[in-house]
């Protein structure tokens, strides 16, 4: 059985394009084991494509760019190989179609190779179907009294729309339920999220990146990818940031007045779609329209939703109570 990170090493190579073959030689595993873990979908716990000039195919791109972003949508041993790309060209366009199979695999890799991107640096300009995540905070009146919250934020740049879960903290199980909550919401997952360091994720330091067990196992449950901000470089996730703002000034003033914080969640879902009635602040289009267009280029929801649970061995003082997390105290009788 692999390591988690050497999972996750496996659904990020399979994210950009290699086989079972070439991962297994990469990372120095089986290639049966690599194809096992690829077609893995649950882990529940016990750029644009730059364009070849000069071809009898590039009439063709757009068709098999579409059957490509369709494939994100699909089961990976149900998304089209190069061959099978010829063939359908070949049956749907007969005659005027005069291109060899291996014309088709040059282009498929290289479209695959564009998607990969650089792993160095963060670019500025957004991708439909990325997203940046982070946490707010803001004070409710939960029953009559004042409660002090953190929303997390899941903003997406292209299109500038955005969503908030409200919890009482930034641990891993708020992450990772606030996103699973927003993903069943939008009906997708984002392609990459941009996060900051922080307990409930992760970190990176300098080369260097380590998740908390429960976030990693939600990572490639939902299969995305998660990009680190450089040191001192906020404005790599400058969008959420903006965002986390807009949304106390519009969501949490004057101060809510809720029943219950799960109740409010609900609220602020329907007052994020009222909100993405407006106009795009250049684009000149409303949010709603530009989101519309960047969810079809997010992946599919996984068949079984993910349990944000985690199990741990606590000891018990002699009157039965143990303490979760260094601050929290329960008691195991009855």
């Amino acid at each position: 059985m692999l390591h988690m990170n050497q999972i996750d090493q496996i659904k990020e190579l399979q994210r950009e394009g290699y086989g079972p073959s070439e991962i297994g030689k990469r990372i120095k595993v089986d290639r049966k084991t690599v194809a096992h873990y690829m077609n893995q979908e649950d882990f529940n716990g016990s750029l644009e494509v730059a364009k070849l000039e000069g071809s009898k195919l590039d009439r063709f791109k757009p068709k098999i760019d579409e059957w490509l972003r369709e494939d994100r949508q699909m089961r990976y041993k149900q998304r089209h190989t190069a061959k099978r790309i010829h063939e359908r060209l070949k049956e749907e366009y007969a005659e005027e179609y005069q291109c060899s199979c291996a014309l088709v695999q040059r282009y498929v890799k290289q479209y695959k190779e564009a998607r990969k991107g650089s792993k160095g640096y963060l670019e500025l300009v957004w991708a439909k179907g990325e997203a940046q995540a982070d946490f707010g905070e803001a004070d409710i009146l939960e029953g009559g009294v004042r409660k002090t919250i953190k929303y997390l934020t899941l903003s997406f740049p292209y299109s500038n729309a955005g969503f908030s879960q409200c919890f009482g903290g930034e641990s891993s199980e708020c992450v990772c339920q606030g996103l699973k909550d927003i993903f069943s919401h939008i009906g997708g997952v984002p392609l990459r999220i941009v996060v900051d360091n922080g307990t409930g994720i992760g970190r990176r330091i300098q080369d260097k990146v380590s998740y908390s067990e429960l976030f990693l196992r939600f990572k490639c449950h939902y299969g995305f990818s998660v990009s680190f901000c450089n040191v001192n470089a906020g404005h790599e996730k400058g969008n959420v940031e903006n965002k986390i703002g807009y949304t106390r000034r519009n969501f949490f003033v004057p101060m809510p007045e809720v029943e219950s914080v799960d109740g409010f969640n609900e609220e602020l879902f329907r007052r994020a779609e009222e909100d993405h009635e407006r106009e795009h602040y250049k684009k000149s289009l409303f949010i709603s329209e530009l989101f519309e267009e960047e969810r079809k280029a997010l992946g599919s929801l996984p068949v079984r939703p993910f349990n944000v649970e985690r199990f741990e061995r606590v000891s018990t003082d002699g009157y039965g109570k143990f303490c979760v997390d260094g601050k929290h105290w329960y008691s195991s009788a009855p």
